[in-house]
């Protein structure tokens, strides 16, 4: 069946390109909507949003197409993407985004109209730009790689976080986290009784404080950038952040001091799950 709209042919596959262009775009809006709410901090959601206003975008754009051409509102049923983590989602969205600018470049052939042509151009190179913003936010994502072999930039990865803590790597004799402090906070009076503490400050500057007891610190350093924290086991210790920009640190316990997988967006929900 052909719908003639002035002197061009629409053909039947063309209509249900446009069709399914359109169930993918309302699929992905619900998708990227649960991903946005599963973010680890506001650059990832800022991104997501952009992305997320892209489909729209393509949502519309292929709607009016399809109400134009054939005169009646398009019907579909959404497909939903399961994703078990944010990282998971990531590469999920990064992959929708390669197939989906393909499958839209592919349909530029399906139709010699330069209206229709236009909007499967725009849409396939909005997803390729989509897609390379899901591969970099997947770059950034910090999670517990042990106690498998891993290698990082530690340095790059302590700078970027922006948890209060998150583990890097769990093994079953050590864990690596990664700790940002913001300004005049610190990492709270603690103290471990059968686990040593390594903490080296990458960026910013602090006040040690250490003593065998809470009442009594008697241990009191300044630590800079590059410097190394040695606690060990028993010792009653905290690392006050006394810069003016965050206090981005790793942290070395062994044994290990925190669940496989911990992430604690701020020092409140730190403790609250103690």
């Amino acid at each position: 069946m052909n719908y003639v709209p002035g002197t061009y042919t629409y053909s039947q596959q063309t209509l249900e390109a446009i069709l399914a262009g359109i169930k993918r775009e309302a699929s992905t809006i619900e998708f990227y909507s649960r991903l946005s709410n599963a973010t680890p901090n506001f650059n990832h959601k800022n991104n997501i949003h952009y992305a997320l206003e892209n489909k729209k975008i393509h949502l519309n754009q292929l709607t009016n197409l399809y109400t134009t051409l054939t005169g009646r509102l398009p019907m579909y049923q959404m497909d939903k993407v399961p994703f078990q983590s944010y990282r998971e989602g990531l590469k999920k969205a990064y992959e929708a985004g390669i197939a989906d600018s393909e499958e839209y470049r592919k349909n530029c052939s399906l139709t010699q109209y330069p209206l229709i042509q236009n909007v499967f151009l725009h849409a396939s190179f909005r997803e390729k730009e989509n897609a390379v913003r899901f591969a970099s936010l997947n770059e950034e994502v910090l999670m517990d790689f042990g106690s498998k072999p891993y290698v990082v930039d530690i340095e790059k990865v302590t700078k970027q976080n922006n948890t209060y803590r998150t583990a890097l790597w769990t093994g079953d004799y050590f864990q690596v986290t990664v700790m940002s402090i913001n300004i005049g906070d610190d990492i709270g009076l603690e103290v471990h009784p059968t686990t040593d503490q390594f903490i080296r400050i990458e960026d910013g500057q602090g006040l040690v404080q250490m003593g065998d007891s809470k009442d009594k610190l008697d241990f009191k350093v300044e630590a800079f950038e590059d410097y190394a924290i040695m606690v060990p086991a028993g010792k009653w210790h905290n690392l006050t952040n006394t810069g003016n920009k965050p206090l981005k640190v790793y942290v070395i316990y062994a044994p290990p001091e925190h669940p496989f997988g911990t992430v604690h967006e701020t020092k409140a929900a730190a403790m609250a799950s103690e």
